[in-house]
């Protein structure tokens, strides 16, 4: 089979023996906010042409491809979903006597009745599963838009995503706070000291103007600031997370995980690394359950 997870900014192909090992994979540049004129197709044949051609099905693909910006929507599942209910909301896409499915993503409601929305990421954790030794278990999904994610019973019950990546990219870039940043390596002192700032009274919106007086005041390098608001937007997410929650499971990316499980062992967590490339074992998954 071919697995696709194709987000708004990243393409990523993997090629899948009948057993579920990756047998090749490739990546670009190429998510879907770079595809012009709704050409996914011609998109998606220029990456993997050689390995459609060969006799690769089934196509599954999961992220923004099922968004409204995307090659076809997928309404999303509702919580609580399994395995079942995802694949049940599967859509299929054809094009030149060929065709993919795309899974359907997720969506839940806060306490206050607010939706929720997740595409990808649920994919990821049916390929987690697995590794869970809890009967319920949290997992965290760093990233633009972290995700919390309450799994129960193999199904995901309960989520709430939090804007930390894109809010640290927009204050770096675009706020009075960048001005006074340089580049440099991540100092893991002023991201702790950030990550413990988190945790004093005042809130955030009081705490983010500290980057900037700090900085007046020749208590933060400029070169360290970077390291000192990551560490104080992770520390408020952190501080919304439900308390009796002992162990945390992390999933995604090498750099973003390590920090987040440093951040949550100084929180008193119990951190777990997941298989950063669970999404390959979500998708062989649902290729089980459908047919072309």
């Amino acid at each position: 089979m071919i697995a696709i997870d194709w987000g708004t900014s990243n393409f990523r192909a993997y090629r899948l023996a009948a057993d579920g090992a990756v047998l090749d994979k490739r990546s670009a540049p190429l998510g879907i906010l770079a595809v012009k004129d709704g050409r996914f197709a011609e998109a998606l044949e220029s990456q993997v042409r050689d390995w459609l051609d060969a006799g690769g099905t089934p196509v599954i693909m999961s992220g923004m491809i099922g968004s409204r910006q995307g090659w076809k929507e997928a309404p999303y599942a509702h919580c609580p979903a399994g395995l079942p209910e995802i694949a049940a909301g599967m859509v299929r896409v054809e094009w030149n006597r060929r065709s993919a499915w795309i899974a359907p993503g997720l969506t839940c409601r806060d306490q206050s009745g607010i939706a929720d929305v997740m595409r990808g990421e649920e994919v990821q954790i049916l390929g987690a599963l697995d590794a869970l030794r809890e009967p319920m278990a949290w997992i965290c999904l760093p990233g633009t838009h972290s995700k919390w994610a309450r799994v129960e019973a193999q199904r995901i019950t309960y989520f709430a995503t939090h804007m930390t990546g894109e809010v640290f990219a927009v204050m770096k870039a675009h706020s009075i706070l960048g001005r006074m940043m340089s580049d440099g390596t991540h100092d893991m002192a002023a991201f702790e000291a950030g990550l413990q700032r988190a945790g004093d009274d005042g809130g955030l919106l009081h705490h983010l103007f500290g980057v900037r007086t700090r900085g007046l005041f020749g208590e933060l390098a400029a070169e360290h600031a970077a390291a000192y608001l990551s560490g104080m937007l992770i520390g408020h997410e952190l501080r919304s997370v439900p308390s009796q929650t002992g162990v945390v499971y992390v999933l995604g990316a090498q750099y973003l995980a390590q920090l987040y499980l440093h951040a949550l062992r100084i929180r008193g967590f119990q951190p777990s690394l997941l298989d950063p490339d669970a999404v390959v074992k979500g998708l062989a998954r649902l290729a089980a359950l459908v047919r072309d």
